[in-house]
């Protein structure tokens, strides 16, 4: 399938070690000939950590997809009625934010931008990273998970011995998900063997 023309809208959250994976993803989108749209939280906009200093990440995403980051609700609301998308990513999807989106809390852009994309009945995909995906936040994912327009990327345990509740989707697998969600289809097999 092309997503040459295709209005995707790429929402960070607040996963840092995680960029780095999805970084490269955004760029085949790109060399796909989508319109990526950057969406960050408020979390990946303010905070500074040991995988970097967040003015840094803007920049990053801002240099790949030629575009502005949407960092303010008011700023992802015309997503909805106005300026709609074709399918909305979050990679990747903090457990927080997967909690929230999972009980219709809308606090941060990234997730008003996914709001307004289920409302105009178009795809949502989603890039778990997650330390607690196998424990309280597993009613969580498993709701998201039976929810219409949400798809997943592929994802596996990334360290059970030490970590065993935790979940991170395979990057590798973003544009895939997003080609099947564009056709309504969830990518096979969503639950993999983890390579990280």
């Amino acid at each position: 399938m092309s997503l040459e023309g295709k209005r995707i809208g790429l929402g960070l959250t607040g996963s840092h070690h995680m960029y780095e994976k999805v970084y490269p993803q955004i760029e085949k989108l790109m060399d796909e000939k989508a319109e990526v749209i950057p969406i960050v939280s408020y979390t990946v906009r303010n905070t500074d950590t040991k995988h970097g200093k967040a003015e840094e990440h803007i920049e990053r995403v801002e240099s790949i997809t030629g575009k502005q980051v949407i960092s303010t609700i008011p700023g992802a609301e015309p997503l909805g009625p106005k300026n709609p998308l074709d399918c909305m990513v979050i990679a990747p999807l903090t457990g927080n934010s997967l909690s929230k989106f999972a009980n219709a809390l809308t606090d941060n852009p990234v997730l008003m931008a996914a709001k307004s994309t289920i409302r105009n009945q178009k795809p949502v995909v989603l890039g778990i990273s997650t330390n607690d995906a196998l424990g309280l936040n597993g009613i969580n994912l498993m709701r998201l998970m039976a929810t219409k327009y949400i798809y997943f990327i592929p994802y596996g345990q990334d360290n059970p011995y030490n970590k065993p509740n935790s979940l991170v989707a395979n990057m590798d697998y973003l544009l895939p998900t997003v080609e099947s969600a564009l056709n309504d289809k969830q990518l096979q097999p969503v639950i993999i063997p983890h390579i990280y």
